[in-house]
């Protein structure tokens, strides 16, 4: 074994160095689920920037430096609070902010989002077939991002007004109605943040033989 590891120690350096890489600095997310369409899609694989708020500890969330603020609109990866899942959705509500959700219409500070309609989607819902979704364009403060709902499924549309404690942040998929996120989880807690979503770095149709989707390689997840 110790001659094996002598032989190979150029390998194990590079490996040691890989695994602080992407647990400290970047990373790569796979998209598992539909919660967060229109804007990911299962099969899209995006890139993470752990730098992007804090400097940890690798393998930890042992914070050692503040890098920048998590703003509303980002797109994110985080631990859930509830199990520990990694998940990934979108800043809705930060430090300080007093939110709340009225029949699918989010208010943030008194003031409700701006909606734009862009038009009906067949959402595929496995066992319970094809359901029209409705995209929306929603203006929260300074970030404009698409989502969508399906008016036909049972979900949670509504919450009172909540005023989120320091340090912590409010999570909603884009897919409102098909997403297990800060209404069935929590709040997040900034120490659970693993870093921000940036781009697609690949995608392929993993219904259709996981043949490429090169129209989505690179595409932005910053909010407008």
């Amino acid at each position: 074994m110790k001659n094996w590891a002598r032989e190979n120690k150029g390998f194990l350096v590079f490996l040691a160095l890989f695994g602080i890489f992407r647990t400290a600095i970047a990373d790569w997310n796979p998209i598992p689920s539909a919660s967060m369409h229109p804007n990911l899609l299962e099969g899209d694989v995006v890139f993470v920037n752990r730098v992007a708020y804090d400097l940890k500890v690798p393998l930890t969330d042992i914070s050692l430096a503040r890098l920048g603020e998590p703003q509303r609109g980002d797109v994110v990866t985080f631990s859930s609070p509830k199990d520990g899942t990694r998940l990934i959705k979108r800043i809705a509500a930060l430090p300080g902010d007093t939110v709340e959700m009225r029949g699918e219409r989010l208010i943030v500070n008194g003031k409700q989002a701006e909606y734009t309609v862009l038009g009906n989607h067949n959402e595929d819902m496995g066992m319970a077939g094809q359901l029209q979704a409705l995209q929306l364009s929603e203006a929260n403060g300074d970030a404009s991002y698409r989502i969508q709902i399906l008016p036909q499924v049972h979900a949670r549309r509504d919450f009172a007004p909540l005023v989120i404690p320091a340090n912590q942040f409010l999570m909603l998929g884009d897919n409102r109605d098909n997403s297990s996120d800060s209404r069935y989880i929590g709040l997040v807690p900034r120490d659970l943040l693993i870093g921000r979503a940036e781009r697609i770095l690949v995608s392929a149709n993993i219904t259709d033989r996981w043949q490429p989707r090169f129209e989505r390689i690179g595409a932005s997840l910053r909010p407008q």
